[in-house]
């Protein structure tokens, strides 16, 4: 779907970004031992002169914190870490600071919440929605930053765009993020996790303890619906920001399509559904996934037309308020790195056929299967499900 070099970029991004996500989810022990990892991770992808070497070093201190029920799947990217570091470094030089500034700021974002978290006594749930929002940035609205940025260096059209698409670019990876986050609002809180505001439980007389009981779905479900409202504020601001990446780039556009809809689909059935508690999770059938990616490919390049096709999707769903400008050169509540300036070209290195082989077999890794900051969780153990 994505033009060369883009697709293996995106790959290997999305590889990176799942290592992030690893040590968050399964990695056990003090907080600082746990940062280290973090900042580690983010210095090699700034590629420095004995990266092999750090990698290699990376790789065993991680596995070593695993918890001992860490997935096969999880344990298996850790270990391959190095090869993505090669790969990384085969990449054009131009999308190493694109890809550099995105990890920093998600692991400078995670290891802000394990801070948090410690401070709050390890109470599940964030403290407000502004937090969760703000968490959201980090590990989804960052992604989207990072893939404008490595659109826009490879296409002089969509670079052209620039100034229109990166302050809408965060929303894009929040409306994406949330809408996972509350479809998995039981598989996390069953693996001892929750990503939901704790103000706004405590609005419905609620807990992340309480969260599951029978007797109170109701006041479970309307929260559902609030959420939802603020979900869909945030795709609505996506949907702007697929509409402004150039019609000619048909590949690009379509990567953004499919998650945004299926996206808006998948709000559709969580809407008002008490199910979403329940340990069977909620999602859209594979029948509609084909629908919806046979209407785009037809209508990718028709601006009203889509907008009508997402009008029609989107319908029925409450509309809140869309998330705190927690976005590209602006303020964050936690923190952040400063971005650099991205520099261009090189050519493509081969990569190791390894890295292919493991690409395409290891971690549970589809193709592709990436589609942006909602995807950024393993895909069958955790709050990131196709």
């Amino acid at each position: 779907m994505l033009p060369k070099p883009l697709d293996l970029g995106v790959t290997i991004a999305y590889l990176l970004c799942r290592i992030a996500d690893t040590l968050e989810d399964e990695t056990r022990g003090p907080t600082g031992s746990r940062e280290k990892l973090f900042v580690e991770l983010a210095r090699l992808t700034e590629l420095p002169g004995d990266w092999r070497t750090r990698a290699q070093q990376f790789a065993a201190a991680a596995k070593a914190c695993l918890r001992a029920e860490a997935p096969k799947s999880e344990v298996e990217l850790l270990e391959g870490a190095p090869i993505v570091v090669e790969a990384l470094a085969g990449l054009p030089s131009w999308t190493h600071p694109h890809i550099h500034q995105c990890i920093a700021e998600m692991t400078e974002g995670m290891c802000n919440v394990m801070r948090m978290t410690e401070k709050d006594g390890h109470a599940l749930g964030l403290a407000d929605l502004d937090q969760t929002l703000t968490y959201c940035y980090y590990v989804a609205g960052t992604v989207g930053e990072m893939l404008t940025g490595l659109f826009a260096d490879y296409s002089p059209a969509i670079a052209a765009q620039r100034d229109q698409l990166m302050p809408r670019a965060p929303a894009f990876g929040r409306a994406l993020q949330l809408t996972n986050i509350l479809k998995d609002i039981r598989e996390d809180l069953d693996r001892g996790s929750c990503w939901l505001p704790r103000r706004e439980m405590a609005r419905h007389q609620l807990t992340a303890e309480t969260l599951l009981r029978p007797e109170n779905r109701r006041e479970a479900v309307a929260l559902l619906d609030q959420l939802i409202g603020v979900a869909r504020a945030e795709a609505d601001e996506a949907l702007e920001y697929v509409l402004s990446l150039p019609a000619s780039e048909k590949g690009v556009r379509l990567f953004c399509i499919w998650p945004l809809f299926f996206a808006v689909l998948t709000l559709r059935e969580l809407q008002s559904n008490p199910a979403v508690f329940d340990p069977n999770p909620v999602k859209i059938n594979r029948r509609t996934v084909q629908e919806v990616m046979e209407q785009t490919r037809q209508l990718a390049d028709r601006d009203r037309e889509l907008r009508a096709l997402y009008l029609s999707f989107a319908s029925g769903l409450p509309k809140g308020l869309s998330g705190p400008r927690v976005s590209h050169r602006t303020a964050r509540p936690w923190g952040g790195p400063r971005r650099g300036n991205p520099r261009r070209l090189s050519s493509l290195h081969p990569q190791p056929p390894e890295f292919r082989r493991w690409v395409g077999t290891g971690c549970g890794v589809p193709q592709l299967r990436f589609h942006l900051g909602a995807e950024l969780r393993r895909p069958a153990s955790s709050r990131r499900a196709a």
